[in-house]
């Protein structure tokens, strides 16, 4: 099987979560004789890919452009977008391969595929449940709408998200969505040494919009105020920015509030020392940190919804969402009680099990041969 890889997430990511999924998804399916991965990808600012060295004669623009004014770095990295586009195209035009995989939603293929099949991924639908976050964002909903509609066949991150695209979407043929699980690469054996307290709850990545940190903040105050030796850690997410600042301000607890960036290698250290991990988020199509903590044996509190039941299963502690007196009950309830912490600990070790890169890679390729045959 030649499978031809479109390079949009790599055009437009640095680093995430769905350049990482496909970088891990197609390292696996190499692996696997009879099968070629080609994506026609000569540039990129993704740091997956450049750990991964997957694609040969791929080169990186921060090695080649980091050293650059800025404003000639972004003529370099917008010049180069267009010429790997340019490439897919052409290669689209060959026909030289069997199925095609778009990374996003961008139809720019559309008019060069021909009739060769096609899978798209959907990895939620935030953009459709939430549209008030994303009001500047013309495309994304209507590019993603036409995508489902002339899929071949369409893989869904989770049911939970294969769920809200036909509730959105009912004339969409349900038959040709298949559910295929992510996983992690987080590695808990290889722990960073880094400057932590010794008590913290953890909180990791985007903070904005429907992450839901403002309400997790007001919910964990009270537990802070209580405890001067605990601390909330936010890993990654950048500074704090005006709003969150004036909010740590108001709620007294701005000595018990750390912000900290990190490199992938570190992440697991946060994880491995912290009380728990609260992923607050309004909705998830999956949610890889869920993984991540459970396989660095940090328990985890997240709301019972999207997703998350599917990923977390009983390993989850559960708050209601929007509940801040709940998910406050919840967090001091592992901080205070070493047993039932112990407890989620070991859960959440044997539930991480269920999920690896290998199982997704074989059900995807299940999934592209179905599609192949259709």
């Amino acid at each position: 099987m030649r499978i031809l890889l479109d390079p949009q997430t790599y055009n437009e990511q640095k680093f995430g979560g769905i350049s990482r999924y496909y970088t891990e998804l197609f390292l696996e399916l190499n692996k696997i004789d009879g099968v070629k991965v080609e994506c026609p990808i000569v540039y990129s600012d993704n740091l997956h890919l450049r750990e991964a060295a997957l694609f040969r004669g791929f080169k990186n623009v921060i090695f080649e452009s980091a050293l650059l004014p800025k404003f000639l770095r972004k003529k370099i990295l917008k010049k180069t977008k267009r010429r790997n586009t340019k490439n897919t195209i052409k290669a689209l035009k060959t026909g030289d391969f069997d199925i095609f995989i778009p990374t996003y939603y961008s139809p720019y293929f559309l008019e060069h595929l021909g009739n060769k099949p096609f899978v798209l991924t959907v990895y939620d639908m935030i953009h459709e449940i939430f549209p008030q976050y994303f009001i500047r964002d013309l495309y994304t909903v209507k590019h993603k709408k036409l995508l489902m509609e002339k899929a071949t066949k369409i893989i869904a991150i989770s049911e939970s998200t294969k769920q809200d695209i036909l509730r959105i979407y009912p004339h969409i043929d349900a038959s040709k969505i298949e559910v295929v699980y992510l996983s992690h690469s987080i590695k808990p054996a290889a722990i960073a040494k880094l400057a932590l307290p010794k008590n913290y709850i953890l909180f990791v990545g985007n903070r904005s919009i429907y992450k839901n940190f403002i309400f997790f903040l007001n919910a964990v105050a009270p537990i802070l105020k209580a405890n001067t030796d605990l601390f909330v850690v936010c890993a990654g997410g950048n500074k704090f920015n005006a709003e969150e600042l004036q909010l740590i301000k108001q709620l007294n607890v701005s000595n018990q509030l750390i912000q900290q960036n990190f490199e992938d290698y570190e992440l697991a250290a946060y994880y491995s020392s912290a009380k728990c991990f609260v992923f607050a988020s309004e909705y998830e199509g999956f949610g890889i940190p869920v993984l991540e903590s459970m396989a660095c044996g940090c328990p985890v509190v997240l709301a019972n919804h999207s997703s998350f039941p599917e990923v977390a299963g009983d390993a989850g502690v559960y708050f209601e969402l929007h509940n801040e007196a709940d998910l406050k009950d919840k967090v001091l309830s592992l901080i205070e009680n070493d047993e039932l912490r112990d407890e989620y600990v070991q859960k959440s070790l044997e539930q991480v099990k269920k999920f690896s890169w290998h199982r997704t890679a074989k059900e995807c390729l299940k999934v592209y041969q179905k599609a192949i045959a259709k």
